[in-house]
């Protein structure tokens, strides 16, 4: 008994290794300058979005999936907001949220974002029946001027879009 607690204690213990990002969108401003990353991570039931960003404007900003991978100077190629089985856009609306909403950002004077945000209505690889951001016209990530109230239709009267990525597999 006694080699059989000491082999048990001396057992290395097995760590799960974290799941790795699965996507990534590298943000710029409509100048093209680069402003950082939103990293997808597929997770237990939805997708961890990791958000590295630096030189934005401070205030309340709105931060989306748009239904399109593609990022236009104006940004207006990312289509409007990802809905998935939601036809209606906001937290506060009785039909929504869509797909691609998600919570504002405050952003101090410094202009960096560092979050994490967690979305249930959306897979990085086709997972259950949740929005695929990976599709044959893929997705973007786009940061608005203002933020998002989360009713008004069609996207929360969030302003102009000033940050956009296109999500990529990794």
């Amino acid at each position: 008994m006694i080699w059989l607690t000491a082999g048990l204690l001396l057992t290395p213990l097995r760590a799960e290794a974290a799941p790795a990002p699965g996507a990534i969108a590298r943000i710029a401003d409509a100048e093209g300058q680069p402003l950082g990353a939103v990293t997808l991570t597929e997770v237990q039931n939805g997708v961890l979005l990791d958000l590295d960003l630096s030189g934005l404007p401070a205030g309340w900003h709105a931060f989306h999936i748009h239904q399109t991978g593609a990022c236009s100077p104006d940004f207006t190629a990312a289509g409007g907001h990802e809905h998935g089985a939601a036809d209606t856009h906001g937290f506060f609306s009785e039909d929504g949220p869509g797909a691609g909403d998600m919570s504002n950002h405050w952003l101090a004077d410094d202009g960096i974002l560092k979050a994490q945000v967690f979305n249930p209505r959306v897979t990085v690889v086709g997972a259950g029946d949740r929005t695929e951001l990976l599709d044959t016209d893929g997705s973007a990530i786009i940061l608005h001027s203002g933020a998002d109230d989360y009713e008004s239709q069609p996207s929360g009267a969030a302003g102009a879009r000033i940050a956009c990525g296109v999500i990529e597999s990794l």
